[in-house]
């Protein structure tokens, strides 16, 4: 399945699919953020001022090859000296038993790859440990590194929490 940039017509169906999945109660999916944090994780003002201020940074889609459907979405990002920093690799909830995130994480290094990446970087919420163990299982590791959380301002959504922080992984391409 191929990665294509998003059109900006499609932002507002990008932030609406990565807030059912990072929120998500149905139970459908498993990479739900909804126990700690409340409220949208991102909104297409968000996505559009975010694409603004990183005119190199990369929203990219995920669909069946033909198909107009988004099915999962992904941002690539420069991070500096050959490190590109990948974050909201989301899967509709309905579909996160298809396996697809694979498919989209794999997608999503071969783009990095193609623009220059030798190596990926990613932040986890710390208390998201099955997420972390899926990363580690295709090849990421804990840098040791530890970001706080940014709780002023709720760029993430309201923390129901107040030891949050990003656990920063890394992969070599």
């Amino acid at each position: 399945m191929p990665l294509t940039p998003c059109q900006a017509c499609e932002i507002p169906a990008i932030a609406d699919l990565v807030n059912s999945a990072y929120r998500d109660r149905s139970g459908q999916g498993w990479t739900s953020e909804a126990d700690y944090l409340e409220g949208a994780r991102t909104s297409a003002a968000d996505l559009t001022r975010d694409l603004a201020a990183q005119p190199n940074a990369r929203l990219l889609a995920f669909r069946d090859e033909g198909e107009a459907e988004i099915l999962g979405c992904v941002w690539l990002e420069p991070a500096g000296e050959g490190t590109w920093y990948l974050g909201m690799l989301t899967i509709r909830p309905d579909l996160q038993d298809r396996r697809l995130g694979r498919s989209l994480l794999d997608a999503a290094e071969a783009a990095a790859a193609e623009l220059g990446a030798r190596r990926i970087r990613m932040t986890v919420v710390n208390v998201r440990d099955s997420l972390i163990a899926w990363y580690q299982r295709r090849g990421y590791r804990p840098t040791g590194e530890v970001l706080p959380f940014p709780y002023e301002g709720e760029p993430f959504g309201r923390p129901k929490r107040d030891d949050l922080a990003f656990v920063v992984l890394e992969k070599p391409l």
